[in-house]
């Protein structure tokens, strides 16, 4: 679908006549075109989108029939986010999807008035959110818990490499804060684990950065939560495979995917039970304020033997023994 396409349609006489007709909540309007924006840096096949768009057809929102899709919004680069946002506020959208803090930033810049349904790091803490049982204002979706969890996968590669004295993190320089990166040094510190942190902007700059890891002699690296990084996830899995470096990763597909640790909820599982459940609602009428932020619940350790075997990594029996899964 051409972006003039898309525009036209969500726009002009269509639109009219959406502001002329009430929303009835918690039901669809027979003849209705509901109308769908989106700012992600992911493509529109990937994984989740897919599990998410599957849902939506079960509920009864099918594109090409009662849903109009901007396909436009999907494998954006940072620095278009703010120019895609502004857009769908013109072709007045019904609800804007938004996935990572940057994306969510440039929706809620762009209007205080459409819908916005995030998955992102910290809803609360990077105030997108008044609070997760009454987001208040015109966002909502799922907090990912990624100060947690980023603890949390540092304490599991440190055990999963015993005897570790220097460790690298990649960080996105507009997700992860200076607090949240002390935080981590100061607990590597307290193992007597030295950790350096390496933080990037751009896409560009995350193979220099893990290069720079291995060349400080870092044993192993977590690479923390953050849309951009797992977006280009290919980039780091490739060059940490040549690197011979062992490595944890956000989501435990990546492990799935060559990634020698995984922990954390599944992004597939969140888009499938969670986004889907609440851009419904978004669409039946309810309003953002009133639909509660969610968390992950569920959370797995997945550690993949034939990427440590191939780096040279030996695994301790012990650490294998709490994974959920192991890829052998």
């Amino acid at each position: 679908m051409k972006r003039r396409g898309f525009i036209t349609l969500v726009g002009g006489a269509a639109a009219a006549l959406s502001i002329l007709r009430p929303r009835a909540a918690g039901a669809q309007e027979a003849g209705r075109t509901y109308r769908l924006g989106a700012v992600h840096a992911s493509p529109r096949d990937a994984p989740h989108h897919i599990a998410l768009f599957e849902e939506l057809r079960r509920a009864g929102f099918i594109e090409g029939q009662n849903l109009a899709v901007d396909g436009h919004g999907y494998g954006l680069r940072t620095e278009r986010f703010e120019e895609h946002a502004a857009e769908l506020v013109k072709a007045q959208v019904d609800v804007i999807l938004a996935g990572g803090d940057a994306a969510v930033r440039a929706a809620q810049r762009a209007t205080s008035v459409i819908p916005v349904l995030a998955l992102t790091d910290d809803m609360l803490g990077q105030g997108f959110v008044r609070s997760l049982a009454k987001p208040g204002g015109n966002t909502t979706g799922v907090s990912i818990l990624a100060s947690e969890l980023d603890g949390k996968r540092q304490d599991l590669i440190m055990e999963a490499a015993p005897g570790l004295r220097r460790m690298a993190t990649l960080a996105d320089h507009f997700t992860s804060t200076a607090a949240r990166l002390q935080a981590l040094q100061d607990a590597a510190h307290a193992h007597g684990v030295e950790l350096l942190v390496h933080q990037i902007a751009r896409p560009e700059e995350i193979a220099p950065a893990i290069d720079a890891a291995k060349a400080s002699d870092a044993g192993a690296l977590n690479v923390l939560a953050s849309a951009m990084l797992f977006n280009n996830r290919t980039i780091i899995l490739d060059r940490v495979a040549a690197l011979r470096l062992p490595a944890v990763y956000q989501w435990p597909e990546m492990a799935e995917e060559g990634g020698f640790l995984g922990y954390g909820p599944r992004i597939v599982q969140l888009y499938r039970d969670v986004i889907a459940r609440q851009l419904v609602a978004l669409l039946r009428g309810a309003k953002p304020a009133d639909v509660s932020v969610e968390q992950p619940t569920r959370f797995e350790l997945v550690v993949n033997l034939q990427t440590a075997k191939a780096i040279g990594h030996e695994v301790p029996v012990g650490f294998l023994l709490r994974a959920d899964k192991v890829i052998e």
